[in-house]
This record gives structure tokens, sequence and C-alpha cells, in this order.
């Protein structure tokens, strides 16, 4: 059964996240509730997020290079049964805004969406990556969210996607690394993906052969070849990514 609310709490997950808080949250005022979860930000996070009125809990930063581990806690805190998860560098589209009201009236409602998203790398928008479909919208109540890097929440009940045809029905990344951040992102990321997968025995085989698939995944199959050359250092670093965390597992068990 889904929520008899037709109310939606919007979460933002934030830690120093100036550079874009206030775009999206322009993007996001109109929900019922936008909550900053802030992991101790020490830069103007809060202030813009007080001046924007938004509902603000703290979860402690520690050692966390990612959100992850703060997305249950930030999920129940949240007022409404309905919950969109919308990172500190992604705009709601108004056509997005509305898709997610229309949903949440329908008798038959899924309990989950998963949205497209559109991504940009080097100063344009990757065709290749498209659709970026995330898990971000759901029923509060039962969902958890995994504490490690890259997961999506467990949902009770139904999930659907929103279909792709609808290219303004999305989510717009406006993360746009430079080589350097890229690259520093991949270290902090591999190294919490040791602690989800450090169990695993990896050899030579999965050294060699993971990064070539991912490589070859990104640029043939899921199509960053149309993307130029911003899209072959996409895939490359798809493929660098995975000789990375590959690399610090086996060095986890020497």
């Amino acid at each position: 059964m889904s929520p008899q609310s037709n109310k939606i709490s919007v979460v933002i997950n934030t830690y120093n996240a100036t550079r874009h808080l206030r775009e999206v949250l322009d993007t996001v005022k109109d929900f019922d509730e936008v909550l900053v979860c802030d992991m101790e930000s020490t830069d103007d996070t809060l202030s813009i997020a007080h001046e924007y009125g938004c509902h603000i809990v703290t979860f402690p930063k520690a050692n966390h290079v990612c959100a992850e581990p703060a997305r249950t806690f930030a999920i129940q805190s949240a007022t409404h049964d309905w919950v969109f998860v919308v990172d500190a560098d992604e705009l709601v589209t108004p056509q997005l805004r509305n898709y997610v009201y229309n949903h949440i009236t329908r008798p038959d409602a899924a309990q989950g969406l998963y949205i497209p998203r559109r991504n940009s790398f080097l100063g344009r928008t990757l065709s290749g990556t498209w659709p970026d479909y995330q898990l971000r919208f759901f029923i509060k109540q039962g969902t958890e969210w995994p504490p490690y890097v890259h997961t999506f929440p467990i949902v009770q009940g139904r999930v659907e996607k929103i279909p792709k045809n609808l290219k303004d029905c999305c989510l717009v990344h406006l993360c746009n690394d430079s080589i350097r951040d890229l690259v520093q992102r991949t270290n902090n990321y591999t190294d919490a993906e040791v602690i989800k997968k450090g169990y695993k025995h990896y050899g030579v085989g999965a050294l060699l052969w993971r990064p070539v698939w991912r490589f070859f995944k990104a640029y043939c199959l899921d199509g960053l070849w149309r993307d130029g050359l911003p899209g072959l250092i996409s895939a490359i670093n798809s493929g660098y990514y995975q000789f990375i965390l590959v690399s610090k597992i086996i060095e986890a068990h020497l």
C-alpha cells in the first residue's frame, strides 16, 4: 500500500556544499519540506540552508568520505511519507517535480522511482551516460540505505523507472569535475568500497579483466564513443577506477 499523504520531503546530504547549493535549493523550494542533513560543514553551507528555511539535522563527519553512511538517518529525519533524495549538486527540473507529485496521487503508485540523471564532464553533457538511473524517490517507511559508497536504497515495495523518453523529466547533475577532482574522488571512493568488498579475493585475472571490461562497457556498449574526447577520458576513468579498487583489495590481503 502506498502512503495516503500527498506531501514530499526533499532530503539533501551536505558537506561543504556551497558551490551549487543555492542553485539546487532554488529548484526544490516549492516542495513541502526541504531537509538538509549536514556532516559538520566548515564553509557557509549551513548559512545558506538557514537562509532558505530548510529543516537542518546533523550527522557526524568522522572519517566518512561519502554521504551514504548518513542517508538512512537523513531519510528517517524527514517529516513526510514520501522522500526525494537530491544531491547538493543536482537540479530538479519542473517537469520532474510535476511527475513525482502526479505519481503519488495514483492509487497504484509504485513505492519507489528510478529517476534518470543527465551528467556532464569536461564542459559537455555525456549522451553515453543517459539515462543514468538513480533510485531517489520512495516511501519513507521501511526504507534503508546501505552505508557504503555507490549503493541504492532498499525500498519496501514495488519500484519502477521514469521513462527515458521523457527527456526533461530528470535530475541535472551539475558536477563537472576537473581531472584532479576525478582522481581525488577515485581515491576516496575506492577506499570506501574496500570496506564493502574487502571480503573478496581478487587475483591477476580480476586486475586485468575488470578494468578492460569496464572501459569496453562504458565506451562501446553505453555509447561514450559518441561524446568525443571527454567520452574517451570518462570511459578510461571507469577502467582506472576498477584497477585502483582491485589493487587496493589485493593490497588489503597481502
